[in-house]
């Protein structure tokens, strides 16, 4: 008996030592209690699934995943910040600086690393941003010229699946219209497929009009609700009564109190124009990271993607900018004498109103039983080219060609002018016997405002940041003409791999490449290089973190970039399966997701012949893709239902002027570390960037913008010259510009929602109140939350509040808190709410806080970022299925391929053969070490 006792209680004993222990070691261990809390959710995950795309815009995933998700890949802190508006990804293991990455790994050793809490986080917030783009790609492309087509589809082609369209023929009065078979079936050939044209015509072969200049805007918001300063639906009218117009709340009122830089010494800064000697000093909120180079480099692109202007001017009839009235106690009133010389604005200013092409009423259709808009409520013209093709520098019409100087010495290269003085070349860098750009002539096709400019093809907003990038890639465009015929002289009869359509099976050899020829394939080199630095640098430095740094590497090159074997499988999948499917779902959801692990860039540009197998690859990757097939030149290319252009929206997340300082701090290349001079980048504008660039050399302002911060992208940070501009050729008294309060009017003349609806179009979570703008993860007593906070008071102020009638559903497109958004965002029903619907876009963005680790954006401009970076690459032929050697030749795809972040540098002979050390390259100014000749 006593023996049974014993062993009953040596049992009982070992029983509470299984159980017991695992309980001490959780208890007294928080990272194993942690990590099995995280495992049993993520089990829960495992078991739930994935989640299913929406089908409808109330559905979307609005970046925000379910508790156990969020538990799974970002333990406690994940938890900790769901009842945010803000996305959940950015919470998660890995995401983030160093504090995010957790040491803790319950099963050692590299086999293992896939399961590890920063690899489970980084996983995640790619999954998270894959599902972003594909609800983005399925929910918000709106083309003015074809909707009724997207919703409705044709042929018995779902509408995401169309490839065709009649709006994008050439039409009659068109100088190619019968070289693209006039009134029968329009396809390119010849001449206009072999090289990017002027005008961006025929880059997709079978809607030749598409993307070139004069086109629509398209836009990303549903059309009934884009121009709410119309009211033009009752949503509109529910959501901002009739608090809104062109000029109100006033934009000179908004750009004064929320965009000006405070200054501690204002006499110093002197708006801006410093005080002409060393005692010059703005200040400025400077970004944590990124140079002055990187904020001239987006004003460099945009030139190349969109323009409202006709030849640097707008409507011929003007309007006021504000500077009139503000609210107080909810009603507006005019400001007081005293009020407006506190604030510093200017009653006076005029601006010439904003272009428009269709003002009427917009047609309608009927799509699924309701009644639609076929386009939006007032349309306008991109007047460059929508490609990524560099027209800023080559041109995008007939009248910008003619400023385009190419040398006339050589036709391969454009012009470039030596400096006067060889003393002063050589004191200003080695790169200054490659020249630079000629200043415009007296008979050049020009605006008044552009005399004494360098001649480009784009020279409105001229500065000498903008000197700088075109003298940097003119250099760029003649250093390849010259390393191309050095490696033409050493394999003068090798095949190039260019190709003549007309005659597509004549090789030409490197020696017998034309000047025309040459000149045409460097344009296509240096437009891809700039997109590849776009790409795989500036935006990776942009947002800086781990997850950014695959994502925008993967849209290039893809995620199994060092597998070739498996991006082919991929390759193929997407182009010659869901490429040809008739499936709204293969064409948008399943290419979205098939492409990330291929890579956009070179999709569709090698061709196999089918084999017995489930994929039908040869085993030998044998490639097949041939110049005559018009499915091969043009088949990787997918506009996802809607013809490319850029839209509205994607402008307004563009104006970046905080970025820009007043003031520029000039150095010496050779003695980097001095600050020389304070130059005011307005003593550098227009004509003045001429002998500002000439005279110090582009080694100095390389150096010079290269050391030196931008601003953060936040409120209270414009430059204060951009709030001071003088305008020659405005009517007004002032002759003078606050661009900032520009800003605002143009997205108001443009119909761009207000920021809670623009976030809501896009699949992002409402805001409730302005204090949802205070970053919750600082410290209570932080100086730099106390600055959010009163901001958040003066978001009041401008805006105000207004009870709210709980009956007025607001929005079609979200719920919240599984009910329809109304008046009152979620609070009781007469509640003083405060008016974040009314507040403009802009500020919208600004104003956010709360932002991924190492993003200089916010969270809503970067998600109308996953739309367009991935869209303007996977509708560009000349980036995916003609990205070819019969297009760029072999060394021009080898300069392409080999340049950037890890470029292998390619032997000295054999046909893809280029200059050894090509690759090497300074980050956040790729090209700088070539073309600067340093």
């Amino acid at each position: 008996m006593a023996a049974k006792r014993s062993f009953l209680r040596a049992v009982l004993i070992g029983v509470v030592a299984v159980l017991g222990i695992p309980v001490v070691l959780l208890a007294a261990w928080p990272d194993l209690r942690e990590e099995a809390l995280s495992l049993t959710a993520c089990y829960q995950l495992g078991r739930a699934g994935f989640r299913p795309v929406a089908q409808e815009p109330a559905d979307r995933f609005l970046g925000k995943v379910q508790e156990f998700t969020a538990r799974c890949r970002g333990g406690s802190n994940a938890l900790a910040h769901r009842d945010t508006p803000w996305v959940d990804w950015s919470t998660y293991w890995g995401t983030g600086d160093e504090s995010t990455l957790s040491g803790f790994r319950l099963l050692p050793g590299e086999r293992f690393d896939r399961f590890s809490r920063n690899q489970r986080g980084i996983d995640g917030a790619l999954l998270d941003l894959e599902y972003q783009r594909i609800e983005l790609i399925k929910f918000n492309l709106f083309d003015n010229y074809t909707y009724p087509d997207y919703l409705r589809g044709r042929d018995g082609v779902e509408g995401r699946a169309v490839t065709q369209w009649a709006a994008m023929r050439l039409p009659p009065d068109h100088p190619h219209y019968r070289d693209v078979g006039g009134s029968g079936d329009q396809l390119c050939s010849g001449e206009l497929i072999r090289h990017r044209t002027v005008s961006g015509v025929c880059n997709d072969i079978r809607n030749p009009l598409m993307g070139s200049t004069g086109t629509l805007f398209a836009r990303n918001v549903q059309f009934e609700e884009t121009f709410p300063e119309l009211s033009p639906s009752e949503l509109v009218r529910n959501r901002h009564g009739d608090r809104l117009g062109v000029l109100r709340p006033d934009p000179q009122l908004i750009s004064r109190e929320l965009f000006t830089r405070e200054q501690s010494d204002p006499e110093r800064c002197n708006d801006g124009l410093g005080t002409g000697d060393d005692r010059a000093h703005c200040d400025y909120i400077q970004a944590p990271f990124f140079n002055v180079i990187a904020a001239f480099w987006i004003q460099f692109m945009t030139h190349d993607w969109f323009s409202h202007l006709d030849e640097g001017r707008n409507s011929p009839t003007f309007m006021e900018v504000g500077c009139r009235n503000r609210l107080e106690d909810g009603v507006e009133r005019p400001l007081t004498e005293a009020e407006i010389a506190a604030l510093g604005c200017r009653p006076g200013d005029r601006v010439d109103r904003a272009l428009y092409q269709d003002t009427e009423p917009a047609p309608v259709f009927t799509a699924n039983g309701q009644e639609r808009l076929a386009r939006a409520h007032r349309t306008t013209r991109n007047t460059t080219t929508a490609w990524w093709d560099a027209s800023q520098m080559y041109g995008y019409s007939d009248v910008s060609l003619q400023r385009v100087k190419r040398d006339p010495d050589d036709a391969a290269k454009l012009l470039m002018v030596p400096r006067d003085d060889a003393a002063g070349r050589e004191a200003a860098g080695p790169g200054e016997r490659q020249g630079y750009l000629p200043v415009f002539e007296a008979d050049d096709p020009i605006h008044r405002d552009w005399q004494g400019q360098e001649a480009v093809a784009f020279p409105d907003n001229w500065s000498v940041g903008m000197s700088f990038l075109h003298n940097l890639f003119a250099r760029e465009h003649n250093i390849f003409v010259e390393e191309f015929r050095r490696h033409a002289e050493r394999n003068p009869d090798i095949d190039s791999g260019l190709r003549n359509p007309a005659e597509p099976d004549r090789v030409i050899a490197y020696q017998d490449v034309t000047p025309d020829e040459l000149y045409e394939v460097a344009r296509l080199v240096v437009a891809a290089t700039i997109a590849k630095i776009h790409t795989t640098e500036w935006t990776t430095q942009l947002l800086y973190d781990e997850v950014l740094h695959l994502a925008m590497n993967s849209n290039w090159h893809g995620l199994f970039r060092d597998r070739d074997r498996v991006s082919q499988i991929l390759e193929k999948v997407v182009v010659d399966r869901l490429g040809t499917s008739v499936r709204d779902v293969d064409r948008t959801s399943w290419w979205s997701v098939f492409a990330s692990g291929s890579g956009i860039f070179g999709l569709g540009s090698r061709r196999y012949a089918d084999s017995p197998g489930l994929l039908k690859i040869r085993p030998s990757g044998e490639d097949i893709w041939d110049l005559r097939n018009p499915e091969h030149v043009n088949g990787g290319v997918n506009h996802f239902g809607s013809p490319f252009n850029f839209p509205e929206e994607f402008v307004t997340v563009y104006r970046l002027h905080p970025l820009v300082p007043d003031l520029l701090e000039y150095r010496h290349w050779d003695d980097p570390n001095p600050i020389r001079e304070q130059v005011p980048v307005m003593s550098t504008f227009r004509g003045a960037a001429t002998p500002a660039m000439h005279d110090r050399g582009l080694a100095d302002w390389a150096v010079s913008m290269g050391r030196q911060r931008l601003g953060a992208l936040t409120l209270q940070n414009h430059p204060r010259f951009l709030q001071n501009l003088p305008m020659a050729r405005l009517d007004s008294e002032t002759r003078l510009l606050d661009v900032a309060a520009l800003d605002l009017i143009r997205d108001r003349e443009r119909g761009i929602p207000r920021f809670n609806e623009f976030r809501r179009q896009y699949g992002l979570q409402s805001l409730t109140s302005f204090d949802d703008f205070i970053d919750r993860r600082l410290p209570a007593d932080s100086p730099e939350r106390e600055r959010q906070a009163q901001i958040v008071v003066k978001l009041r102020e401008i805006y105000g509040q207004h009870r709210c009638d709980d009956s007025k559903v607001i929005s079609a497109v979200q719920r919240l808190n599984g009910k329809p958004v109304t008046d009152c965002l979620g609070h009781p029903d007469g509640t003083l709410v405060d008016n974040v619907e009314d507040l403009d876009t802009v500020v919208g963005w600004l104003a956010e806080s709360t932002r991924p680790h190492g993003f200089a954006i916010s969270e809503t401009q970067f998600t109308v970022f996953i739309l367009n970076a991935s869209r303007r690459l996977f509708s560009d032929r000349f980036f995916t299925s003609s990205f070819r050697p019969e297009f760029y030749t072999h060394y021009g795809v080898a300069w392409v391929n080999d340049n950037g972040p890890a470029g292998s540098v390619a032997d000295e002979t054999g046909p893809a053969a280029h200059h050894a050390g090509i690759g090497r390259r300074t980050a956040g100014c790729g090209q700088c070490v070539r073309s600067l000749g340093a």
